[in-house]
């Protein structure tokens, strides 16, 4: 998707790169009206943000040189690359704190203990009967020193989903290792 990036001029390119680096620091993001809004699609714009803001934060987790930089890239135009690679130098140290403020925020919230229940919801009504087995997931969670207690009921769907988000979190925190 970074390949969009080819779509806005020479000149804006490292504007929009430094507004997407504001929006990975915890500023606002840069808006599609700014750059040529007719020229995006919704879909196209979101992804664009998106693969930029994770180019950032793993060409700075993973340290990149730029040649890694530029194999991140992948074809993209000789401008774009290099307005990227010069975007990554000048902000690095600011995308660094950005990532090491949200670890830390990450890691202020701990798992104490766990516990979960299978249970079997029926329902009935005068056709019918529901046999919809339920997942209820309670986590006991210290945030901030403050102790609070999460319950979490979950059909299959839900579960699934879950485990899904949690693997694709767990992928991410390796990558910024």
């Amino acid at each position: 998707m970074i390949k969009l990036l080819e779509k806005i001029s020479p000149v804006e390119c490292p504007k929009l790169l430094h507004s997407v680096v504001d929006g990975v620091c915890g500023r606002s993001y840069p808006r599609r009206t700014e750059y040529g809004g007719e020229s995006w699609s919704l879909t196209d714009w979101a992804d664009l943000m998106s693969s930029l803001s994770q180019l950032f934060r793993v060409a700075v987790g993973r340290k990149c040189t730029d040649e890694e930089v530029q194999e991140l890239l992948g074809d993209v135009n000789a401008a774009c690359t290099q307005a990227v690679v010069q975007c990554v130098h000048a902000r690095w140290e600011e995308i660094r704190r950005a990532l090491v403020d949200r670890t830390s925020t990450i890691s202020s919230t701990q798992l104490q203990d766990f516990n979960w229940q299978l249970k079997l919801a029926l329902s009935s009504d005068k056709l019918s009967s529901l046999n919809t087995p339920l997942l209820n997931l309670s986590l006991d969670l210290r945030e901030n020193g403050v102790q609070r207690a999460v319950n979490i009921e979950m059909n299959k769907e839900e579960l699934h989903t879950l485990i899904s988000t949690l693997e694709a979190a767990n992928k991410v925190v390796l990558q910024l290792k």
